[in-house]
């Protein structure tokens, strides 16, 4: 068991490519996949070093390798090459000619990257290379962690896709290696970065919503024929995953955005957590209908899908409450609420483009959001805002993810996401599953700062002694 459990495990973290994660490896796992016993509690572990508000040296030029090119990785690598200071050294895809695809996003500029494909442990060698200062992971979601902590403890940075990780025990590995290490661990929350999360940030900085008491967020998107495709996630990857785990499976992009807002883990922590799902109404109909006409789908008729909607309700130590909800599966519009809620006025993003209402009952005309919109914009936004547009990813957010994060690692900054966050946003995942498969009764959420949260200052979005890093267009 010993020797199938490791070569297991080998053959997971070679599968590079997003969307890789085949029906081989799933054999054997429980339906729901829970936690095993972490490395680390509350009460058990002790900061090593505190890497809120860490400046880490300054790199002239941030020298970036790249894992995982089969869907968000090429729109990285393609993003990546318009940034002054960066230059790509290496791209790794299992699949070679995933690695050749990327690199032809590259002809004719000034970046001649090695690619490394088609063994189980490609990514390791370009990890292990003294030249790379930052490793860019986009791939499949139990990658997330092995990758980042193999990254770290060869020297270098590690950006993740989202979840960061999907067990508590491996929220706590990100944490203590980045801690030991020295080194960021940022996962790619690009929500963080949209237009309209920008401005309410700044808005609820200024004060205009009073003291903070509400907020909503979600992943609402009908992602159900995606999920039975043959060709958009390679062996149906992300369909295993809805039928494996429960709760809440994808909470950071509703998450992440107000956690900011209300200064978690710098200022307030999350105490607890209640979490509820409904039944499947979808996804098992689905496969009986294509297992009728298609024998590839019989394997997934009579799976314990996910609740087609998960209802997860958050309890800070300061009193505020959060909401999110997950559903992937529903024929609804696409939506992550964003709901900030204060004691002078509150924001709601959908439906887009997005309402504010100050002071009163009503939600501020078309006029005035106008007037909100100009005065109360970051700077960020002002600067690269429209560049970022133009570049694109997921309307320009997903550019100024990537520019913000080079632009604070050429100057020394704090990332404004780091490895306390990347775990507690991610450990909703697998805290949700806990309360759903416990009757929905509540669910202690661990400090993963260690009593730092009660000094760490909170998310700072100005280009002071930064901003310095040039587009190129």
């Amino acid at each position: 068991m010993e020797k199938n459990n490791r070569r297991n495990f080998l053959k997971l973290t070679g599968l590079t490519g997003a969307g890789l994660l085949g029906t081989s490896l799933l054999k054997g796992f429980p339906t729901t996949q829970k936690d095993t016993p972490a490395l680390h509690n509350d009460s058990s572990y002790r900061q090593v070093f505190n890497m809120s508000g860490y400046s880490a040296p300054k790199l002239e030029t941030v020298r970036v390798g790249f894992i995982g090119l089969g869907n968000r990785g090429p729109a990285a690598v393609k993003r990546m090459k318009y940034i002054d200071g960066v230059d790509i050294k290496g791209l790794c895809d299992i699949r070679p000619e995933r690695t050749e695809a990327a690199k032809k996003l590259l002809e004719g500029t000034r970046h001649t990257p090695t690619l490394y494909s088609g063994t189980a442990n490609a990514w390791k060698k370009m990890c292990e290379r003294d030249d790379i200062d930052l490793i860019y992971i986009a791939t499949p979601w139990d990658l997330h962690t092995p990758m980042a902590v193999f990254a770290m403890n060869h020297n270098k940075h590690a950006c993740t896709e989202v979840p960061a990780a999907t067990t508590i025990d491996e929220c706590w590995q990100l944490v203590s290696t980045s801690e030991r290490t020295r080194k960021h661990c940022m996962m790619l929350e690009n929500c963080c970065y949209d237009f309209f999360e920008l401005l309410t940030l700044n808005m609820a900085r200024q004060g205009l919503f009073g003291e903070i008491v509400h907020c909503e967020g979600a992943y609402i998107h009908d992602l159900l024929e995606g999920n039975f495709s043959k060709t958009k996630n390679y062996d149906l990857w992300r369909l295993k995953e809805n039928f494996r785990r429960k709760g809440n499976l994808y909470p950071t992009h509703g998450l992440g955005p107000v956690c900011q807002v209300l200064d978690i883990n710098r200022g307030d922590k999350m105490d607890y957590l209640v979490s509820m799902s409904g039944n499947d109404f979808l996804m098992g109909n689905t496969a009986r209908k294509l297992a009728a006409t298609d024998d590839f789908y019989k394997p997934f008729v009579g799976k314990p899908y996910n609740g087609n909607m998960n209802t997860t309700i958050i309890r800070t130590i300061k009193g505020r409450t959060i909401m999110l909800q997950h559903d992937v599966t529903s024929p609804r519009p696409y939506s992550r609420i964003h709901l900030v809620s204060g004691t002078k006025g509150v924001a709601q993003k959908y439906p887009l483009p997005g309402r504010i209402a100050l002071g009163g009952d009503q939600w501020a005309s078309p006029e005035e959001m106008n007037t909100l919109t100009e005065k109360y914009t970051p700077e960020i936004v002002n600067r690269v805002g429209e560049m970022a547009k133009q570049v694109g990813g997921h309307g320009g957010m997903d550019f100024i993810m990537d520019w913000r994060t080079i632009d604070c690692l050429r100057n020394g900054l704090p990332l404004d996401q780091d490895v306390y966050d990347a775990a507690l946003w991610s450990s909703i995942f697998p805290l949700s599953e806990k309360s759903v498969l416990n009757r929905s009764n509540s669910v202690d959420i661990p400090d993963f700062t260690n009593g730092a949260w009660k000094m760490n200052k909170p998310v700072n979005l100005s280009l002071e002694n930064g901003g310095t890093t040039k587009i190129m267009m």
